[in-house]
């Protein structure tokens, strides 16, 4: 793993820290890259079972690293993961966004990307694209309006103007709030709470969840047919109705 980003596992829940605190966690190509092998590392560990992403020092992210973009330097695009090397193609495992300080375009879109998002009380959120000729091509666009009513979605995108974490929280879109400098204990004890359940029926889960996304509800029992029948059938699962009987925490293997 690269020092831009740092990678380390601790009872199923993988921390990936954004390590770029004095370009206030901005995303360059390099970084992108290493956003992409650690979330690359979050899907193929067997000790894994969801992760959390946090900024170092006190900004989540500002998003691109415009400096870069405006020396000529290349945008941070990664094949197969699209920009900031996650916002095409999450990974399978649920991931969780501990936000302190801003989360600003691309580090918005990334937060966006994530599953669940854990923020401090004064933390702030916003696309500010169109403030410099940009749009929010990073996600921003389509899963804003997916997260939030789409009236208050638009006025975000179209003003670019930020919204605090209080109002984030009020939308929906923040799932807890925490004083300032809590946000990463916050979204630990959130993972750690899901790590103790059933990896294989975590991540199908949330593989269904998305899956089902749009589809009436006869299409959605369809769609997810296979996967729950995976469930049904797998190890764990016998597993959860002897802990259960017995009495005993169970004892996952994932399969």
């Amino acid at each position: 793993m690269s020092d831009l980003v740092l990678f380390e596992v601790t009872d199923g829940v993988a921390l990936i820290t954004l390590n770029r605190p004095e370009r206030r966690n901005a995303i360059d190509l390099p970084t992108a890259e290493a956003i992409d092998a650690a979330l690359t590392q979050l899907d193929e560990r067997d000790d894994v079972v969801v992760g959390v992403i946090a900024g170092s020092g006190p900004v989540f992210s500002a998003g691109m690293d415009l400096k870069v973009i405006a020396a000529g330097g290349p945008r941070p695009i990664v094949p197969g993961r699209g920009a900031f090397g996650i916002v095409e193609n999450p990974p399978a495992k649920p991931l969780i966004a501990a936000v302190e300080g801003a989360a600003l375009a691309g580090g918005f879109e990334i937060a966006l990307a994530c599953d669940l998002i854990v923020a401090a009380e004064d933390a702030t959120f916003g696309l500010p694209e169109v403030k410099r000729g940009l749009a929010a091509a990073a996600g921003g666009a389509v899963r804003l309006p997916q997260r939030i009513p789409y009236s208050h979605a638009m006025r975000m995108i179209l003003t670019g103007e930020p919204i605090p974490a209080q109002r984030a929280y009020e939308l929906g879109l923040v799932v807890e709030l925490t004083p300032p400098g809590g946000a990463l204990a916050a979204a630990q004890a959130l993972a750690a709470s899901i790590a103790v359940n059933a990896p294989l029926a975590v991540r199908t889960s949330k593989q269904v969840i998305n899956l089902v996304q749009g589809k009436s509800m006869p299409e959605a029992f369809e769609a997810q047919r296979p996967l729950m029948q995976r469930i049904r059938e797998s190890a764990d699962a016998l597993e959860g109705a002897k802990a259960f009987a017995e009495k005993r925490e169970p004892r996952w293997t994932g399969r």
